[in-house]
Order: C-alpha cells, then sequence, then structure tokens
C-alpha cells in the first residue's frame, strides 16, 4: 500500500469532485469499480478543485485484465491500482527497459478515448521534467492506453498531509514549484484541472512533480470554461491544506477535515496558531469564488502566472535551523576507550585486540641511533685517550674541562637531528553526525580504502559555501587503533573552488560529544582537491576527527542535485 500510494499515477480519491466553480453530475460506475473505488459517489458539494463534469455517460464496464496481461509483448501489468468510469490504472513492468511504469487502460470505443489519447500525447510534447512523463500513448486490439512514469522513491503530498502541517518552508517550495509548472503548463495551452493532494508528488531530493496534466482529467471527463482560474484555485487549496491541514471547504476529503459550517472560508492563520503570514494571505489570494476573495487587500490571483508573481514578490523563506540533540553522557571508562562491544562501522572486519605493526621505517631508524649512539662512544673513548696520553705528556689537568667538552658534542650530534615523518594507519572511522543526520554513513570507509575513485559525500545544500546555520558542519572520525602523536595529514577532495574549510580535532572516542570540547589539531581553507594540515606540535591521541565547515558550489550528479557539497576521496594520517 506504501508503493501505491507513492507512485500510482491516479489513486482515486475522488471525495470532493465539486469546485467552487464547477458543476459536477455524479459518476457512474460498475459493480466493480465500486469495491475498488467507491469515492467520486461523494462528489455533490465536496468542494474539490477540479473542472467540470460533463454530462453524465452510460456506465461501461472495465476491460477484464488480470496481472501478469502483456501490452505490445513488452507492458506486463502487475497490481490494479485505478478501476472507475470504465477505465483502470495498474503498477507495470517495463520488460524491454527493465524498470517500473504506471499504465492507464480504456476500451477504445470508451467516449473519452479519444480525448484520453489527445490529452496524452499533447503532455507527452511538453516534455518539462516537472511533470511525471507520458511516454506512450496507444490504440492497439480494442484497447486504449497510456503509459507514464512511475515514481517509486516518491511520496503523495497526501501521506505527508496525514502526519501533520507542513513546514512554512516545505508549504512555500511546494507553492512555489507547483505554481510555476503549472505557469509554464498553460502557456503550452495545457490545463490539469484536478490538482489534488494526490496529484502532488515529493521525491526523495524534496523536488515537487505533478503527475496527470490533462490526462487525468480526460480520464473523469472534466473540462472547464475557465482552466487557468481553476488549476489556481486548486493550487490555492493545497497551500491551504499544507499549513493547516484542513480541506477549505465545508466537506472533508483526501483524508482531511473540512472547515466548520457556518464559519465561511476563513484565512490558514485564523485556523492553525503560528501559520505564516504572508502564506496564509497567498492561499486567501488564491482561493477565488466568482471574483471576490477572502484576503484583506491584495487582489485576488486568478492565474498560475499571477500567483507565481505573487510568490516572487514575498520575502524568501528560508529551511528551520537544524534542531539540535544532546550526546548521552560520555562516562570514560576503559571499554569505551576502544571497541569493546561496538559493532564495527563499514565494510572493514572487526578485529579483536589488533597488535599494530611497527612500519619498517621505524625499524631503519633505530639501526640508525644504535649506529650514532655506537660513533659517538667511540669517539668519546678516542678523545679520552687523547686526554690522558696528552696530560701525561704534559702534565695538566684538563679532566672537567675534556669531559664537559665531549658530553656536550654528544648531546648536541643526537638532538639536532630531523625527525622522520611515520604514517599512521587507520583501524576504522565512523561518520560524525552530531544532530542525528548522517550524510552516507555506509560509505566512511572509502576515504582510506586506497582507491581514489571511490568516495564518501555529503548532502548537497542551498547555501554557501559556510554550511551554517543549516548544517553545522559533516565529518568523520577515524580510529588509529592506540594513542599516536598525530601531526600532519594529508586530504583528496572530489570538488574544487571557492571554497571548502576543514579541520582536525583531537577525539576522545568514535563518539564524541561537541566540536567545541575537543582540541584543534589544525584547520585551513582551500580551493583545490588536496589539502595538507600541518599541527604546530603533534597532538597524542588515538581518535582523529575531520570536520568540513564550508564547501564550493558543484554540478548535480547521479546522487544529488547542484548545490554547496563535497566529497572525500582519500585521508592520510602522519606522526
Amino acid at each position: 500500500m506504501a508503493e501505491r500510494s507513492t507512485a500510482a499515477v491516479d489513486v482515486a480519491d475522488n471525495s470532493g469532485d465539486n469546485p467552487l466553480t464547477a458543476k459536477a453530475d455524479a459518476a457512474t460506475t460498475d459493480g466493480v469499480a465500486e469495491s475498488i473505488d467507491t469515492a467520486d459517489t461523494a462528489e455533490q458539494g465536496a468542494g474539490d478543485t477540479g473542472g467540470e463534469r460533463k454530462a453524465a455517460e452510460p456506465s461501461i464496464a472495465t476491460p477484464e485484465l488480470h496481472s501478469g496481461h502483456k501490452l505490445a509483448r513488452r507492458y506486463r501489468l502487475e497490481e490494479c491500482v485505478t478501476r472507475l468510469d470504465g477505465f483502470s490504472s495498474w503498477r507495470a513492468v517495463d520488460e524491454k527497459l527493465r524498470r517500473a511504469v504506471g499504465v492507464h487502460l480504456l476500451p477504445a470505443d470508451h467516449p473519452r478515448a479519444r480525448s484520453v489519447l489527445a490529452a496524452a500525447r499533447s503532455s507527452a510534447l511538453l516534455g518539462d521534467p516537472r511533470f511525471v512523463q507520458v511516454l506512450d500513448a496507444v490504440e492497439e486490439n480494442d484497447l486504449v492506453y497510456v503509459v507514464h512514469e512511475w515514481l517509486p522513491d516518491a511520496t503523495e503530498l497526501t501521506a505527508l498531509l496525514a502526519l501533520g502541517p507542513l513546514e512554512a518552508h516545505d508549504a512555500y517550495q511546494m507553492v512555489t514549484q507547483v505554481s510555476q509548472a503549472m505557469a509554464a503548463a498553460h502557456r503550452e495551452g495545457l490545463a490539469h484541472l484536478r490538482l489534488t493532494p494526490g496529484a502532488i508528488l515529493r521525491t526523495s531530493s524534496g523536488q515537487y512533480r505533478i503527475r496527470g496534466l490533462a490526462v487525468n482529467a480526460a480520464l473523469r471527463g472534466i473540462a472547464s470554461d475557465t482552466p487557468q482560474r481553476t488549476d489556481t484555485e486548486a493550487i490555492g487549496a493545497l497551500l491551504y491544506a499544507a499549513l493547516t491541514q484542513r480541506w477549505p471547504y465545508n466537506s472533508d476529503a483526501y483524508g482531511l477535515h473540512g472547515l466548520p459550517k457556518g464559519v465561511g472560508l476563513i484565512a490558514p492563520d485564523q485556523v492553525r496558531a503560528g501559520v505564516h503570514r504572508g502564506l496564509s494571505e497567498l492561499a486567501m489570494r488564491a482561493l477565488v469564488n466568482d471574483g471576490a476573495t477572502a484576503s484583506r487587500q491584495e487582489p485576488a490571483c486568478t492565474t498560475p502566472d499571477e500567483l507565481v508573481k505573487a510568490i516572487s514578490a514575498m520575502p524568501r523563506i528560508r529551511p528551520p535551523e537544524p534542531a539540535f540533540t544532546a550526546p548521552p553522557e560520555y562516562q570514560r571508562t576503559t571499554y569505551q576507550q576502544g571497541t569493546y562491544g561496538r559493532p564495527p562501522a563499514g565494510p572493514r572486519p572487526q578485529v579483536t585486540q589488533a597488535v599494530p605493526v611497527p612500519p619498517p621505517t621505524l625499524q631503519g631508524r633505530t639501526g640508525k641511533v644504535i649506529k650514532w649512539g655506537v660513533s659517538a662512544l667511540l669517539i668519546a673513548a678516542l678523545g679520552l685517550g687523547s686526554w690522558q696520553l696528552a696530560d701525561t705528556l704534559l702534565g695538566h689537568d684538563k679532566g672537567g674541562s675534556g669531559e664537559s667538552g665531549t658530553s656536550q658534542q654528544t648531546t648536541k650530534t643526537d638532538g639536532d637531528k630531523p625527525k622522520v615523518p611515520v604514517p599512521l594507519r587507520i583501524q576504522g572511522a565512523e561518520e560524525y553526525a552530531p544532530d542525528g543526520n548522517p550524510q552516507d554513513a555506509r560509505d566512511v570507509g572509502k576515504t582510506y580504502d586506497g582507491d581514489a575513485s571511490t568516495y564518501w559525500r555529503s548532502k548537497s545544500y542551498n547555501d554557501g559555501p559556510k554550511l551554517a546555520p543549516f548544517k553545522q558542519g559533516v565529518g568523520i572520525v577515524y580510529d588509529l587503533g592506540s594513542e599516536k602523536d598525530v601531526s600532519a595529514a594529508s586530504i583528496a577532495l572530489r570538488y574544487g573552488g571557492d571554497h571548502t574549510t576543514l579541520a582536525l580535532y583531537a577525539a576522545d572516542s568514535m563518539s564524541p560529544g561537541p566540536v567545541g570540547s575537543m582540541q584543534q589539531i589544525a584547520t585551513t581553507t582551500t580551493k583545490g582537491t588536496t589539502v595538507d594540515l600541518k599541527a604546530k606540535k603533534p597532538v597524542k591521541t588515538r581518535y582523529v576527527l575531520l570536520w568540513i565547515t564550508a564547501a564550493p558550489y558543484a554540478s548535480g550528479d547521479e546522487f544529488s542535485v547542484s548545490g554547496y557539497k563535497q566529497a572525500i576521496t582519500d585521508v592520510k594520517f602522519t606522526g
């Protein structure tokens, strides 16, 4: 049922099919339609946002098809999601391209078959990605069918409103995107006439898409003498519902309660406390009735273009500040300092009490120290012998000064030797998300796997380069296996540009507290894709946090849309 509610082109929720501007006759359905979808029987006076339904047509039996039936030897029907007024809607599979699709079916002799084909072909020619695309419209074997996109990752506005009203920023994004899309459609001569909460989908990336442009109305025989006004009023009803979780008419519809009878059309900020004043007035300007409006001052919006202009004149509504969840109190015990009782993060295997193997460079360094030590002893012995010989021959006592000079020379020779940087092996890593919203927790292991083509990525943000206030930062905590002196790090980034800000912190565990409580090792800002961070003096720690607080602007890819974002391909520490 969840998939049906998010991806079906038209799950026929028809409660309230009569707008203030429309006059509708009761729909005729057969017995099967009544059992699957009986919502259209409650159309009279419900106050929906569709257009006028054409004169009642004789009942036509829906084609008796079943799951597994194939159309054009390509589209295999899987599940019937709507059966109404002689047509049916299905979830299907395109076996040629191996993807899910939606299909509308109706008999070729259906009185609306010609108009459905015409509407589908006109909608397909629009090619606007803000609408669910029509992929095919065919008449074949006494059947007319329309094939369209299926969006399994999208959620209906109906389902979103069932959870409560939308935040002001979400409602602003919804009405902006829907109004702009419908304005573009009307400029091409296309109307929707059935903009309901079930026709609006929000994808996983936060974009809103509209399904059923022209087709949904043609399937139900809905028409309007004022299509722009009908769609504008529908957008106003959607915004009203998003702000109040109430349908702006007296009858219940789409799982929402209507307004109390006798109060008339009241503004959203009078229905629920805390509603954004500008959005409340915008909804009232769109909800026109016979030329009048309930708005206090501004004139009514009767076309999507007018609604777009009214939205652009409003101050931009920013997203809310992210809620910071205080981390649980940290208890300093010997078990929490290691990996006891903690599942491994990422693809690395779990190793119990792993003993780090000293790198070969340490062995070479030890040999050099021994050689220097032996050389120093030989020099000291020669010096002492020379002094004794000189003392015997000359009879002078210079033991204190000679011994002191030899000791000072030996100490200086050993102390001036430069320290060789030692690579530090990373034993594991976990994403650090103090606000509880991780970016890409599954791919943290790709930042130290030695493969430059793999990476961990952040999400895409609308404002930047500084991620705050929307996000204080993104980062990863690395486990070095035991306490080490960390003096530098080499970081390879995926995106260049103005600009990336990174910092290293010494953490006390794989799940540390706030960044402000940690000791900073090093920080820098870069416009390139490689960066070297060096500490003023080494910091002894087992856990190192790599923290990014600013990211450059990058174009969209297969994972995310364009925006301010960054990705880490390789991380190396030295001490």
